[in-house]
């Protein structure tokens, strides 16, 4: 028996012999690792290759209009705006044209056109450049007048400036007469006021040439006088004894 024990206290202190040197074995190697780590330098890994971060699309408005016409707290679902706009006013009506009753030229005065309101309405002497009411005198002479008004040019013949309100009154019935098919009218001859006319700034009344009066008649102290200049023919009624 004493013998058994001892072949087993034998086995057990060899076995933890063994075992002793294994584990200083493993203990030398782990410290030799160690220290060839610490000594070494570490091993630079390569960098992954770089790839830019895409950058955002722009926000248009297309992309969210879907949004705008299927919204439910709008009524009328639609992302178009209506913008109306006002009709263009009417354009502006052109008041009668003044009536013209001659002209003459007094030498370094320049030519002087006679006109009038209405037909029967004071004579204004009216000079190139300057204005009968609305209307602003640009030419005259024996056959034409050209006026300005509101930027427009307006060229009327003499015939329908010495008495405009007839002709336009015969211009409608004639365009009646067409559309009804019958016959137009024959134009009337615009009145003339016979004797001397208005008072002017240079001491003589307004004159008509066709007023009926033969020159040289006198009415009323005023003596009918003709005067033939490169614009045409025209008439004053000059004081007698001037």
């Amino acid at each position: 028996m004493n013998r058994k024990l001892l072949l087993l206290n034998f086995v057990l202190v060899g076995v933890a012999v063994y075992a002793g040197s294994q584990f200083r074995a493993e203990w030398r190697n782990a410290r030799e690792r160690e220290a060839a780590v610490a000594k070494g330098q570490p091993r630079a890994l390569p960098l992954p290759p770089y790839k830019p971060v895409p950058a955002d699309s722009a926000v248009m408005p297309g992309s969210y209009q879907s949004i705008a016409d299927k919204m439910l707290w709008d009524r009328s679902r639609n992302s178009t705006v209506i913008i109306e706009t006002p009709p263009p006013p009417p354009p502006k009506p052109m008041p009668p044209l003044p009536v013209y009753h001659g002209m003459m030229s007094l030498g370094s005065a320049g030519l002087t056109a006679f006109f009038s309101m209405t037909a029967d309405g004071a004579h204004q002497s009216v000079h190139i450049g300057e204005s009968i009411g609305q209307f602003k005198l640009i030419s005259v002479n024996s056959d034409e007048i050209e006026l300005e008004w509101d930027g427009q040019s307006i060229r009327k013949t003499v015939a329908e400036m010495s008495g405009h309100s007839g002709a336009a009154g015969v211009q409608v019935a004639q365009d009646n007469a067409r559309t009804e098919g019958a016959p137009p009218p024959a134009a009337a001859p615009p009145p003339v006021k016979s004797g001397p006319g208005d008072d002017t700034a240079f001491g003589f009344k307004t004159c008509a040439v066709n007023d009926g009066n033969a020159p040289g008649t006198v009415i009323d102290g005023y003596k009918k006088n003709l005067h033939t200049n490169p614009f045409g023919t025209n008439c004053t009624w000059d004081p007698v004894g001037k």
